[in-house]
Parts: structure tokens; sequence; C-alpha cells
């Protein structure tokens, strides 16, 4: 990267071709394929360090509700194995994704407020970190979508 990605004042700053083309060919390797990680390759490592945090959220719920004597532990029950479900669906298919991509993903060390992870992707190694506050944000995000995915599927059953 050079020093001027990320600075908006030269994007409009006219580019001659053969600079683009330069610039394009050091993102690539030398067979041609791609050397870094791309936005949609960082979500799908972000998903997969969050998903098995949801399925142990989703689990001690589950152990919670069998405990409890509510009258609808049942039907709580059924909706969070939904979840569960869900949520071992996404892991099993970002893990194949990931795995044609040749990426790998292993935790390394956690810090106060922070948890970092290395990539290994395409013969290269980088440092992917997540705090806390992110990764509970992300988290009530992807819980809430799986909810609202199970009401979805409830309505479509009740017609």
């Amino acid at each position: 990267m050079s020093k001027l990605d990320g600075n908006e004042r030269w994007k409009t700053k006219m580019l001659m071709s053969e600079h683009v083309d330069q610039y394009e060919q050091q993102e690539k390797g030398e067979d041609g394929s791609r050397t870094m990680l791309t936005n949609a390759e960082r979500t799908m490592v972000r998903d997969l360090i969050l998903l098995p945090y949801i399925d142990t959220m989703v689990s001690k719920s589950i152990e919670e509700i069998e405990r409890s004597g509510n009258m609808l532990t049942r039907t709580y029950l059924m909706a969070g194995r939904y979840i569960q479900n869900r949520v071992m669906q996404d892991t099993y298919r970002l893990q194949k994704e990931l795995k044609q991509r040749n990426i790998r993903v292993l935790a390394d060390e956690q810090e106060d407020f922070l948890m970092y992870y290395k990539i290994f992707f395409r013969g290269y190694q980088e440092r992917f970190g997540l705090t806390r506050d992110i990764m509970r944000t992300e988290i009530s995000l992807r819980l809430t979508r799986y909810t609202s995915e199970l009401g979805t599927v409830l309505k479509e059953h009740m017609k």
C-alpha cells in the first residue's frame, strides 16, 4: 500500500492507465492471484470467529430453559435448537468456503479488551483483532437476524 491509499484528496486526481495497471499488479501475486484478503474474506473470517461464541450463548440459554419450570419451555427449546442448527450450518458453510480459498484462522492472544487471531492465506500471514464491544455488537446483530429468520419461517408455516 502506498502513502496515498486512503487519502481522499487523491481520489479525484487523474491517473495514467499504466499507473493503474502497476498498482493492480502490485495487489496481485506473480501467478495473477490476489495476495491480500478482500473485504468479503475478512467478513467471513470475522463471522467464523463469532459463530462459536453464538453457539455457546445459545447452548447456555437452552440449559437455563431446560432447568426452568416455564410453561413455554418446549417452544423456547425448539426456537433455541433452530438457531443452534442455523449457527452450525453457517459455520460449516464458512469453513468450507475459507478452505476453498486457502484461508486458515487460529486464535493468537487475548489482551484486556482485544482478541487477536492469526490468518494464514495464500502463503501470507496477517494478524486480525476484535474488541469485545465489536464482538458483542456483531453477536447481537447475528442473533437478531437468526430470530427474525425463525419468525419468517413460523409465519410461512402458519399459512
